[in-house]
């Protein structure tokens, strides 16, 4: 004799195998992405004292709907804070667009999201560039990096917030 619990499980199997077979049951289907994506790529793994190293940031819109508003942060690594010695400073900001690079504001730790030129449009990025400059009296045989965090908001009044997100490493060599 089969318990209450043996016969509602059957059932559910039955049930489940029938919804299967019209194609009613629900699918497993990979994640949405994220509905923004923000990357970073540095144009060098190592440099010199006195040296510059280009850090690019990318951010990706990959809602239907356009990017209205974006703030994010640039704050040093951990590790980074731990080493007095290495000294760096961000110099620079650009802003690629199709005539060019064009100067941002923003540099340093502290609100780079007017920096991507918002709106961005469904499925577009825009990228910018900050210049790191690093000391000529820096120390060497440390690694600089950096971590961020940003926040977003879109045209059909979602929003997302993303991070840490962390850049490649740079390490200070010295000749």
């Amino acid at each position: 004799m089969r318990s209450p619990l043996m016969r509602r499980l059957g059932l559910s199997a039955v049930l489940a195998l029938v919804l299967a077979m019209f194609g009613l049951a629900p699918s497993a289907s990979a994640a949405d992405p994220n509905p923004a994506d923000l990357k970073f790529t540095t144009d060098a793994a190592t440099t010199t004292p006195g040296g510059t190293v280009n850090l690019t940031m990318t951010l990706t819109n990959n809602k239907t709907y356009d990017l209205w508003f974006v703030y994010q942060t640039i704050d040093p690594t951990w590790l980074t804070t731990q080493r007095p010695d290495l000294k760096y400073s961000i110099t620079g900001c650009s802003l690629a667009t199709a005539n060019g690079s064009t100067p941002c504001s923003g540099t340093g730790p502290s609100n780079l999201g007017t920096n991507y030129n918002a709106p961005i449009p469904p499925g577009q990025s825009r990228t910018v560039t900050l210049t790191l400059q690093i000391a000529a009296d820096s120390g060497c045989n440390g690694n600089i990096g950096f971590y961020s965090y940003f926040y977003t908001e879109f045209s059909d009044s979602t929003n997302y917030s993303g991070g840490p997100v962390y850049t490649p490493e740079t390490r200070v060599l010295c000749a």
